[in-house]
């Protein structure tokens, strides 16, 4: 009785550990960078505008515009499609930079991405789409902090319905309609029912950006 009492109470541990672990990883997500290196991402564009200085992912577009995907280990952009990304950015002053969603490689003009979503990031005073805005379709028209310091920045994208949160104040609640009007040059900025890719944006020479957490939680 005594080792089979022993044994239950060991068990009894061990899978109060496994469901704490199991716990912790879903409410955690996956880290999506890893602090070291630029594993796991890829560049479409000019490579040179990502590095990994102290231990922050530096994003510099200083040959122009550059995309960064996350790829994982697959060597292929990771789609997601119902998912909350948190990230803890600063910039230099005058800086713009954006994180993409739904997104693919195509080019609009040699430059732009064509398909999905823009989050913008954007320290620059003479910018009228602030941090935190939905690019084009819900502008922020004042931000919500000083993009130089340490903020953090999480957006929720679960089926039509996509929310943007600054230092856990929401700038953006939108809805997807039925029938979107976009502009031409926008058409394709849609919600993808079977999800897209995720990427980072290095917009011009003079602006700077820095993740030092990158994070995804995937949703049913």
């Amino acid at each position: 009785m005594r080792v089979n009492a022993f044994v239950l109470t060991l068990m009894a541990g061990v899978l109060a550990g496994l469901a704490s672990v199991v716990a912790a990883e879903t409410a955690g997500g996956v880290d999506l960078f890893n602090g070291k290196d630029l594993a796991g991402w890829e560049a479409n564009t000019h490579p040179d505008s990502f590095s990994v200085v102290d231990g922050l992912l530096r994003v510099h577009g200083k040959s122009g515009m550059s995309h960064l995907f996350y790829v994982g280990d697959t060597g292929e952009d990771v789609t997601y499609r119902n998912f909350e990304m948190t990230v803890v950015a600063r910039s230099e002053p005058n800086s713009n930079s954006g994180i993409f969603f739904h997104t693919d490689r195509e080019l609009r003009n040699g430059k732009y991405l064509n398909k999905g979503y823009e989050v913008q990031l954007n320290s620059a005073a003479a910018e009228k789409r602030k941090t935190g805005s939905l690019y084009a379709i819900v502008d922020v028209d004042t931000s919500p902090v000083d993009e130089t310091e340490w903020f953090e920045l999480r957006f929720r994208v679960e089926g039509k319905q996509i929310g943007v949160w600054v230092n856990d104040q929401q700038v953006v609640d939108y809805t997807e309609p039925t029938e979107p009007q976009r502009e031409p040059s926008r058409a394709k900025r849609l919600i993808d029912p079977e999800g897209g890719a995720i990427a980072l944006q290095a917009h011009d020479p003079g602006s700077v950006f820095y993740f030092k957490k990158i994070r995804v939680v995937e949703l049913p």
